[in-house]
């Protein structure tokens, strides 16, 4: 099965039987409470996302997407489109090592300099193309167009069990019943996680068909 945002409100109800104004109506803050603890606990690779951007000369700054989370790479793309790859550092390397934004070169190194933005060092020479490679924090099934989500297709069974662990939070639920469904929400957690981690980082070519042991 697969939940819609109108069937998931439907279902938290139904299992905590409770249908008070003020619990229905935050709801949709419990769901996507719920969906920030799953982003975070599993990596998943349908959520990484490459988007190009452009360094401006002089200008050590890049703006962050609005989605972005955290990075897999940042590169610079020649006149050719070949990648040169920058290094991952913090700002304080990259405030020691290039002191004066006036040292301008192609960037070698990049970090995140706030919640919007990177900062490359050296200052860019040119105006240079880049392409950021990051995990990024998937559209809410409380605010898509369509009432849908990947996690509410694909991951069902966490999606209910992380909502009903905030709504019996909101609610200061029975500790017996919190406790069964934590057990139940990391259950599935394993499951998202081994096809994450397992499944997803292997093909039959390279490591053989999956095989039960009878």
């Amino acid at each position: 099965m697969s939940w819609t945002y109108t069937t998931l409100k439907s279902a938290i109800q139904d299992y905590t039987q409770n249908t008070e104004s003020t619990f229905v109506a935050d709801l949709g803050t419990m769901i996507k409470q719920a969906e920030d603890r799953i982003v975070k606990s599993v990596e998943l690779p349908n959520f990484r996302k490459n988007v190009t951007g452009s360094l401006t000369s002089g200008n050590s700054y890049l703006t962050a997407p609005d989605d972005y989370l955290y990075p897999f790479s940042l590169a610079v793309l020649d006149s050719d489109s070949a990648y040169s790859y920058l290094l991952n550092t913090d700002v304080s390397f990259i405030r020691e090592a290039y002191p004066s934004a006036a040292s301008t070169g192609v960037p070698k190194h990049y970090a995140q300099f706030d919640d919007n933005s990177f900062i490359v060092g050296p200052t860019p020479n040119a105006n240079l193309n880049v392409e950021l490679h990051y995990y990024y924090v998937p559209e809410s099934i409380t605010a898509s167009s369509d009432g849908t989500s990947w996690l509410g297709t694909n991951a069902p069974e966490l999606l209910l069990y992380g909502s009903l662990l905030e709504a019996y939070t909101f609610m200061k639920g029975e500790p017996d019943i919190m406790v069964n469904y934590e057990k139940r929400f990391q259950e599935a957690l394993q499951k998202l996680t081994l096809l994450s981690d397992g499944y997803n980082r292997k093909d039959a070519y390279r490591d053989g068909q999956r095989k039960l042991d009878v």
